[in-house]
């Protein structure tokens, strides 16, 4: 489910990147697309941190070891680092954006309508969503259940809200008001 879905972002991302005139490095939108999820399957790193982070330092360590130039690895890092961060990737470098571009476009349609609609029944058609809204929403219950307090203030604690019985978030009013500070 997850390859498919990195596929489809790529390849949304690169539909959108060219019709707003970006032009992105193929090749560091399509590592960036295809890891950009892979912290929400098992945790890479020792440090309880957002997925987001576990996927770009695994990113970024396979990108080193493979010869590609430390710039290189920083894009693709920033790009699987800030996905799931609304505003922000759009005012970044073009791969940035592209890749959170093919998210939102996978995961919630946004700009489908802008998109041609024979090349969208031609990527679902190679890459098929299947049961991907269910599917999808599993794979990200499954990835952040057992460190909860990594979704606060991210759109991931959405999911735990309403999937995980007993989760509730924690507000930025009681992170300030519980501030061992005294005034």
């Amino acid at each position: 489910m997850l390859f498919h879905h990195s596929r489809r972002v790529f390849l949304f991302g690169s539909l959108h990147a060219r019709a707003l005139g970006l032009t992105p490095d193929p090749e560091l939108l399509y590592l960036a697309a295809m890891f950009h999820d892979v912290g929400l399957l098992t945790p890479f790193s020792a440090t309880e941190q957002r997925f987001e982070l576990d996927g770009a330092d695994h990113a970024r360590a396979f990108l080193l070891e493979r010869g590609f130039p430390a710039a290189a690895a920083d894009v693709v890092w920033t790009a699987i680092a800030v996905h799931t961060t609304p505003g922000l990737p759009g005012r970044m470098g073009p791969e940035i954006a592209a890749t959170t571009y093919g998210v939102l476009t996978d995961a919630i349609g946004w700009s489908l309508d802008r998109l041609d609609g024979g090349q969208v029944e031609e990527i679902v058609a190679a890459h098929p969503r299947g049961e991907f809204k269910k599917d999808f929403l599993q794979v990200f219950v499954e990835g952040l259940k057992d460190r909860p307090d990594t979704t606060y203030g991210t759109v991931n604690a959405d999911v735990l809200e309403h999937f995980v019985p007993g989760f509730r978030r924690t507000s930025m009013v009681e992170r300030v008001t519980g501030a061992p500070w005294p005034s």
